[in-house]
């Protein structure tokens, strides 16, 4: 199958900006995906929702090209993910900014360092320091701190800064790529509540801001329902559930997992996963 080519933009309003069909992935014995089918429309802002182990993760993966399918197809700004190689994967990602639950930052590095590496796919050759970067990069990446509310940090070592600092300086980079669409796995997975509701709320507002379409996972229920658009839910590996948000109440979402539930022990750990979200509100 040929891709189109790189000058060109196949995503209008109208078509999927990601496209996944019948994907499967295998890894040995280990069943990660089971007969995924999805689609996602430019400017939507998308939750999966899902345990642990249940494949949220694995999906973002081969969205950005970093795991291939067993079978299926994942189809992104109109290309076939699995066969571009090379500089037709690099430019696919320069699209496609992601979010890390563990940061990925370079802890030795300056806030203001960390951010133009997300610049490092449009530069030739190894950068070493400040003075490396071209001036109107420096510049973009100070306004992308400015915009995550970290411009007076840019000179601080990363490693420094609170856990939802450095989030959101993770978010910052990710907007140096100019990214159409923002993948983010579990972003606040291991943040505060305060500091969780800040980043979630700093994504959506950026996103809109900007028209990126979102592809979200999350495990935290409440979340999920107040700050997606749309709810795609997973249960070990299968899709159990695709809904807007609006008017989707807890209770069904107990449901659709009850339903795939095969043993009391993972109904008792979906509802303690329920339990929590409350005690957090």
């Amino acid at each position: 199958m040929t891709n189109p080519p790189l000058s060109a933009d196949p995503v209008t309003l109208t078509h999927p900006i990601v496209e996944i069909s019948d994907l499967n992935k295998n890894f040995g014995q280990v069943v990660a995906l089971r007969n995924v089918t999805l689609s996602v429309k430019p400017g939507e802002i998308v939750v999966l929702l899902g345990l642990s182990g249940s494949g949220k993760s694995t999906l973002l993966r081969h969205v950005d090209g970093l795991d291939t399918p067993t079978e299926g197809s994942v189809r992104v700004l109109g290309r076939q993910v699995s066969t571009l190689r090379g500089r037709q994967l690099r430019k696919l990602r320069q699209d496609i900014g992601f979010v890390f639950q563990q940061f990925e930052l370079v802890p030795s590095l300056t806030v203001l360092e960390n951010v133009l590496i997300g610049s490092l796919a449009t530069l030739r050759g190894p950068r070493l320091g400040l003075w490396s970067y071209p001036r109107r990069l420096k510049l973009a990446a100070l306004g992308h701190l400015d915009r995550v509310g970290l411009l007076e940090r840019a000179y601080q070592r990363a490693d420094t800064l609170s856990g939802g600092q450095q989030q959101r300086v993770a978010i910052a980079r990710a907007l140096m790529q100019n990214p159409k669409i923002l993948l983010a796995d579990e972003p606040v997975a291991s943040l505060d509540p305060e500091s969780s509701e800040q980043v979630m709320a700093l994504i959506r507002d950026i996103a809109l801001d900007e028209g990126l379409t979102v592809l979200c996972s999350l495990h935290q229920v409440d979340l999920a329902l107040s700050w997606g658009d749309r709810v795609v839910g997973l249960r070990h590996g299968e899709l159990v559930l695709d809904t807007p948000t609006e008017g989707l109440t807890k209770a069904e979402v107990m449901a659709i997992y009850g339903r795939v539930t095969t043993s009391t022990s993972a109904l008792e750990v979906i509802e303690r996963e329920l339990l929590s979200t409350v005690s957090m509100a």
